[in-house]
């Protein structure tokens, strides 16, 4: 039987260097006993001398694990750590196996290590005790860790106090770093440590950075768990904090500003300028949509296709955005979505020329393919950049209905466009308050492939024609 004692100071070395000694050797775990330097040696333990059989390489992900693992308090974390690597030396791929119990166990050690580092970080509060021999200011701080990670978190206080002289005392291990020069020593006892000056300052601080209205105790315990409290001199506060967090919210909230500040009102004033309904004289209207610049259809379009129809119009026909050809000609509805509306419409006695005739979008949206622009639908973003022009033409018009072909116009119009085939033939109402009939968009039609499909879709926009002519009658 084999005895290996790790000490306190340096453990991480000294168990790397025995396992490796005791691994090449070939020794199984159960021939070893591993303790620290305190610990009695047993009965039937020997230190011969061991002979290396061979060179034993582990993976590198392993090493890591073990330099964290071996700082945790539990006193079989050597023995652990080497039962798991004596399994993985003929078994590689362990350290990727996640159902393996021991791994499991492991890696719950090596989280339990780096939250008490953490802890370490956070909770470590220095008291100045004067100035040393070498002229620099010099602090001590009281902590208990849950494990050993005072050796392992030292270089963090390092790099972050190099300017000053510093001391980490606690009951196992204690970190000094004087003149530049970091060290361990054995535990202390705990000391009587002065006053400091800036603590009040710093508790000043922490009180005015407290937010009642969001205080959460059972997580701030989780985070700042009351073991550390008794060293922390905020913690004094937190008790009172607690108790008066309800007045303070019910303060806060009475106190609140009522009105918007400057930057928030230049803001909502340039946002009603892109939304707002045109407010300008009846005649400027088109001249203004085909100034429009408001979202970037305009860089690719030839032109802005405003609405066309006598001003009194009693219907108002709202399509998705001009096509191809209302893009070169400028007028609404003559491609072949708007020959498709037109042949239908003779049918049920609608006259196209008795109607107001627009789009919700007033740009074409399209992707080039060689000579030829293929549509694309408009985004929200787009639908409601253009909102604002077309809420002037309802304003302008004041029609008694609005047919939307499409979800576009209905998005435009009802704030929704989705399920059209179940929202089709519908009277719905629009954000101004008029009745909006839903149907589909005669491009639709034109895009049906199946001969009975196309044949029910044009008897559907039929129906949703002579609709529209029933509610005007």
């Amino acid at each position: 039987m084999h005895h290996a004692n790790i000490p306190s100071i340096g453990a991480a070395s000294a168990w790397r260097k025995d396992a490796r000694r005791f691994l090449s050797a070939g020794v199984p775990p159960d021939q070893i006993l591993w303790g620290d330097y305190a610990s009695s040696p047993d009965l039937f333990t020997t230190q011969t001398k061991l002979a290396p059989r061979g060179q034993v390489s582990v993976p590198q992900s392993f090493v890591t694990l073990a330099q964290t693992v071996v700082w945790h308090s539990d006193p079989e974390r050597f023995a652990r750590l080497y039962a798991f690597l004596w399994r993985l030396k003929d078994d590689p791929h362990l350290m990727s196996d996640r159902g393996d119990t021991d791994l499991s166990r492991l890696r719950q050690m090596e989280r339990n290590v780096r939250r008490c580092q953490h802890k370490m970080k956070a909770f470590v509060r220095f008291r100045e005790i004067g100035t040393s021999h070498t002229g620099r200011r010099s602090f001590a701080a009281w902590f208990e860790p849950t494990h050993n990670t005072v050796e392992p978190t030292a270089d963090f206080f390092v790099r972050r106090f190099s300017d000053m002289d510093w001391r980490i005392l606690t009951p196992d291990v204690s970190a000094i770093f004087e003149n530049g020069t970091l060290s361990f020593q054995e535990g202390h006892l705990k000391p009587d440590l002065p006053e400091d000056a800036g603590e009040q300052l710093w508790i000043t601080y922490f009180r005015n950075i407290f937010n009642p209205a969001r205080l959460k105790v059972k997580a701030m315990q989780s985070e700042m768990p009351k073991k550390y409290w008794e060293n922390m001199p905020e913690a004094a506060a937190i008790p009172d904090m607690i108790a008066g967090a309800p007045a303070r919210a019910r303060s806060m909230a009475e106190a609140a500003p009522t009105l918007p500040p400057a930057r928030m009102s230049q803001v909502q004033a340039q946002l009603s300028n892109c939304n707002s309904a045109w407010d300008g004289p009846r005649e400027a209207l088109p001249a203004a949509i085909s100034a429009c610049t408001r979202c970037p259809l305009h860089r690719t379009a030839t032109q802005a296709v405003a609405g066309e129809g006598p001003s009194n119009a009693a219907l108002m026909i709202v399509g998705e955005q001009p096509g191809d050809d209302e893009d070169l000609c400028g007028h609404p509805f003559v491609g072949p979505a708007g020959k498709v509306f037109d042949a239908i419409a003779s049918e049920v006695g609608l006259n196209r020329s008795d109607a107001y005739v627009t789009n919700a979008v007033k740009h074409f949206k399209f992707t080039a393919r060689g000579r030829r622009r293929i549509h694309q639908r408009p985004v929200s973003s787009e639908i409601d950049h253009c909102r604002g022009w077309l809420d002037a033409e309802i304003d302008q018009i004041n029609p008694k209905l609005i047919l939307a072909m499409g979800a576009s116009a209905t998005e435009s119009l009802t704030g929704s466009g989705k399920d059209i085939l179940s929202r089709r033939g519908g009277v719905e109402t629009s954000r101004s308050g008029l009745p909006v009939l839903i149907t589909l968009h005669p491009s639709y039609l034109l895009r049906v492939s199946d001969p009975k499909a196309r044949l029910r879709s044009h008897a559907l926009f039929r129906e949703d024609l002579s609709k529209a002519v029933g509610f005007l009658t």
